[in-house]
């Protein structure tokens, strides 16, 4: 099945390729150790890269010598996180080990790395990423700001196979984006990006056609978007989407129209991410009030966990992304306390990415940085999701082949 799934991808690239994508043909690696650059044609590239996936790329034309994988890589159980002042996304195991790396670090605001990346997702053994840029006056690296408005995809060697958006340039016009903060890959090869400065969800094609829109076709003023975060395929067709400044979550029909808010019952602040899970309630992600919380299918509530308890914990540490797991855990990108914690139902801690709490004012002061280990410190990561587990999450595959996911 997986096979069957990449094979449609493989076309679909081809085809994006053919309309959508002259004058990206050069493939440039951005990996911690630069392993060089290289032209081969975007299929021939691709079709290496799943033969060599996880264990060695074979010597092919344009590629020169063998490269050579974590064998760890993409391995069920090890979790991608976006580090988003670091400028990277990094997959590692479950003991924090980094496997595998894009971006060059906090130091680099080029094209080379993903800057300000909110979001990061597998397809495959590639890697789909949104580089949100860096506001000014944030953090000391970029007091003036740098701007990368791109949703890419990258192959396992850190060489870009498509993009939508561009490095240092802001719009909304054909391929151009302000702030994209999340992108998800839909089992018909398209792409779901929230771009937030927009106000919009966009769905595009690899030709970069755009086929669907929200609000679209909806002018009424209680339904517009105030700086949305996310968006969702719902296994019904819907789209779920994070309205984070309208403190809300809110479930749409491709016709546009609204059909359920999520706000548990009110009290929601800013709601960073919102996502579906298989018993019918939605998990929230309340960044204005640290926490995440769990309603049932009437917006009521049912669980919640609060991220800032810790007295060493800063204020607000506005997390992004909680992400429910296969065994009933929850995966929380504590964006400014810098870190990636997974908790239980019982509101335990069982695993922790990022160095020990150490206080701090917006953003902790346990910041770091290192190419071995999450316990380097990460830099207010944004978004963490477990590998091969897509529990509330759109699959970008439909493995069920029922043909609504």
């Amino acid at each position: 099945m997986l096979k069957h799934c990449l094979r449609k991808l493989a076309r679909a690239l081809v085809r994006g390729n053919r309309t959508g994508l002259d004058g990206q043909r050069t493939i440039k690696s951005s990996l911690p150790q630069d392993v060089g650059t290289a032209r081969p044609h975007l299929i021939t590239a691709f079709w290496a890269v799943l033969a060599g996936v996880g264990v060695l790329l074979s010597a092919s034309p344009g590629l020169g010598a063998p490269l050579r994988l974590n064998r760890e890589f993409n391995e069920p159980g090890n979790v991608l996180i976006a580090d988003q002042f670091n400028n990277r996304v990094i997959e590692v195991n479950p003991a924090g080990t980094i496997l595998w790396s894009f971006g060059l670090g906090p130091n680099d605001l080029s094209a080379r790395s993903i800057i300000g990346c909110n979001d990061a997702q597998r397809v495959g053994p590639l890697t789909l990423m949104a580089g949100t840029g860096t506001p000014p006056g944030v953090i000391p690296q970029a007091p003036d700001g740098a701007v990368d408005n791109r949703v890419i995809l990258v192959d396992p060697f850190g060489r870009i196979l498509w993009q939508y958006g561009q490095f240092g340039q802001t719009g909304s016009g054909f391929d151009l984006l302000n702030t994209p903060v999340q992108c998800t890959w839909l089992p018909n090869t398209h792409v779901l990006i929230t771009d937030q400065g927009n106000n919009r969800i966009i769905e595009v094609t690899l030709a970069k056609r755009i086929v669907w829109e929200y609000p679209g076709s909806n002018t009424n003023k209680a339904d517009q978007l105030n700086s949305p975060n996310s968006a969702e395929l719902l296994e019904n067709g819907h789209i779920l989407i994070a309205d984070e400044l309208n403190n809300r979550a809110i479930e749409v029909t491709r016709a546009d129209h609204i059909v359920m808010t999520y706000s548990d019952g009110g009290m929601v602040g800013a709601v960073a991410f919102a996502s579906r899970l298989d018993n019918g309630h939605t998990l929230l992600t309340d960044a204005g009030n640290s926490r995440a919380v769990e309603v049932d299918a009437n917006d009521h509530f049912v669980w919640d966990y609060f991220t800032n308890t810790d007295t060493n914990s800063v204020a607000a540490p506005s997390p992004t992304r909680a992400v429910r797991l296969h065994n009933g855990d929850t995966l929380i990108s504590d964006q400014f306390n810098n870190r990636v914690i997974r908790v239980n139902h019982a509101k335990v801690i069982v695993a922790n990415y990022g160095l020990p709490l150490a206080g701090g004012g917006a953003i902790g002061n346990n910041v770091g940085y290192g190419l071995h280990s999450t316990q380097q410190g990460l830099y207010s990561p944004y978004d963490a999701k477990v590998v091969g587990d897509y529990t509330g999450l759109t699959p970008p595959f439909d493995f069920d082949e029922d043909a609504d996911d």
